[in-house]
C-alpha cells in the first residue's frame, strides 16, 4: 500500500468510502454486514487505514455498520472520517445534536478526520452564517477539545462558493475532499480548485475517482489508446494513476461495492505509477473525446447574459444543463438550482431568442432551457 504523510500521519492513499457499501436485494438501506466486514477485513490486511463515512449515506445506516465492524479493531490501527450533513438545510441549528448522535452510531470517542459536508451553491450562506447556525463555532470547539483530530470540508460547490468559504474559514481548514478525475479536471474545474486549496497550504482528499463509474470502462478505441501505451494496466487503474499524478492529493476515497473491486484497486495502490507527459495527455484528450458527445459548447463568452430580458445566467445554466446532460441525471444540477430564485431557473426563459442571435456557437439556448426545465421538474 502506497501511504502519504499529513502531519504526523501516515494515511493510507486508498481509502475506503462507506457511500457503496454492498446491500440486500438493491435496497439501499440495507447494508449487507457480514459482506461489508469481509470487505474491511481484507482492506485492513492489505493496508487501508482510512474509512469515510457520514450521517446520509445508505439512509443513515452507513455509520451504524462502520461503527459495528471497525470496533472490533484496535482504535489506532484505524482512521475514522464523518462530516455534518450540511446538504440538507433543516439540519442547521442541530450540529451539536448530530455530532453527538455520530459519536454514538460510530461507537468511538472521537473523530479522525471530521467535515462540512458538501459545501456548495445551495448551503453556503448558512455555513457562513455562524451567529445564527454555531456550526463553525462548535466543530472548533470540539476539535479544541480532542473529539475532532482534523478539521476540514467537502465541495461539490463551483470555484466562487469555494473560495468565500475559504476566505471565513480557511485558516481552520486542515484538509478538503474534492470531485477530482480526469473528466472533471476541466469539466467541473477541479484543476482551478486544487490550485485555488494550494493558496492556502491546504492538501486534497478525492471523491469519485471513478466518476460514479463513469471511468471504470470506457469505449474500445479509447480502451485501445490506453492499452497501447500500458499494455497491462486497467482502465479503472488508469483514473488512479492520473490522481497519483497530482502532488496535492493525499488519499483518494472509492466506494467499492464489492470485494473484486476493492482487491483490484488495492491492487494498483501496491505501486506508485504516476503519468508521463504523453500518457496525460492522451488521458485528457479521452475526456474531451466524452465530452463533446454529450456538452453544449458554450464558451462562457456572456454575450447572450446582455440580452436576456430576464437577466438569466445563461453560461451558468447550461454549465448546470452539460452536467445533469452527462451524468443522466444526478444531484450537482439540481442542488445548485435549489439555491437559485424562481425567476432565474431555466423555466424563467420566454423563449424570445435574443440570445441566440448573439452566441458565437449558434447554440439554441432556448431549446435548451426547455428541456433542462422538463429535466429538473
Amino acid at each position: 500500500m502506497i501511504y502519504r504523510d499529513f502531519q504526523d500521519l501516515k494515511l493510507s492513499g486508498l481509502g475506503l468510502g462507506a457511500m457503496r457499501l454492498p446491500v440486500i436485494e438493491g435496497n439501499d438501506s440495507r447494508i449487507d454486514a457480514a459482506a461489508a466486514e469481509e470487505m474491511v477485513a481484507y482492506a485492513m490486511e492489505h493496508g487501508i487505514n482510512y474509512y469515510d463515512t457520514a450521517w446520509g449515506y445508505h439512509g443513515g445506516q452507513s455509520e451504524i455498520v462502520m461503527g459495528n465492524i471497525l470496533k472490533k479493531y484496535p482504535r489506532d490501527k484505524f482512521y475514522l472520517a464523518t462530516k455534518f450533513p450540511g446538504y440538507d438545510l433543516s439540519n442547521f441549528g442541530k450540529v451539536e445534536e448530530i455530532f453527538e448522535k455520530q459519536l454514538e452510531k460510530c461507537q468511538v470517542g472521537y473523530f479522525d478526520f471530521y467535515l462540512f459536508h458538501n459545501v456548495c451553491e445551495m448551503n453556503i450562506e448558512q455555513y457562513l452564517d455562524d451567529e445564527k447556525y454555531g456550526t463553525y463555532d462548535y466543530l472548533i470547539r470540539q476539535k479544541k477539545n480532542g473529539r475532532i483530530r482534523h478539521l476540514g470540508f467537502s465541495a461539490h460547490g463551483n470555484y466562487d462558493v469555494i473560495r468565500r468559504f475559504l476566505e471565513a474559514y480557511g485558516k481552520d481548514m486542515e484538509f478538503c475532499q474534492l470531485q477530482i478525475n480526469y473528466l472533471d479536471w476541466t469539466f467541473q474545474d477541479a484543476k482551478a480548485k486544487v490550485e485555488l486549496l494550494r493558496e492556502y497550504g491546504i492538501p486534497v482528499w478525492v471523491m469519485e475517482p471513478l466518476r460514479g463509474g463513469k471511468l471504470a470502462a470506457l469505449s474500445e478505441d479509447n480502451t485501445q489508446k490506453l492499452r497501447a501505451l500500458r499494455a497491462d494496466e486497467s482502465v479503472p487503474a488508469w483514473a488512479f494513476r492520473f490522481l497519483q499524478s497530482l502532488p496535492d492529493v493525499k488519499v483518494v476515497l472509492s466506494g467499492m461495492s464489492n470485494m473484486e473491486q476493492l482487491r483490484e484497486n488495492i491492487h494498483t495502490y501496491e505501486e506508485e505509477k504516476p503519468l508521463n507527459d504523453k500518457e496525460m495527455k492522451t488521458l485528457l484528450d479521452i475526456a474531451d473525446s466524452m465530452l463533446e458527445k454529450k456538452v453544449l459548447p458554450c464558451t462562457s463568452c456572456h454575450y447572450c447574459v446582455s440580452h436576456c430580458p430576464q437577466g438569466l445566467d445563461i453560461p451558468a445554466l447550461i454549465g448546470l444543463y452539460n452536467e445533469h446532460r452527462f451524468t443522466e441525471g444526478g444531484f450537482i444540477a439540481s442542488m445548485t438550482l435549489a439555491s437559485y430564485d424562481e425567476d432565474k431557473k431555466p423555466g424563467a426563459c420566454i423563449g424570445c431568442r435574443s440570445c441566440e442571435a448573439v452566441c458565437p456557437q449558434q447554440i439554441k439556448i432556448s431549446e435548451v432551457m426547455v428541456d433542462f426545465a422538463a429535466r429538473v421538474s
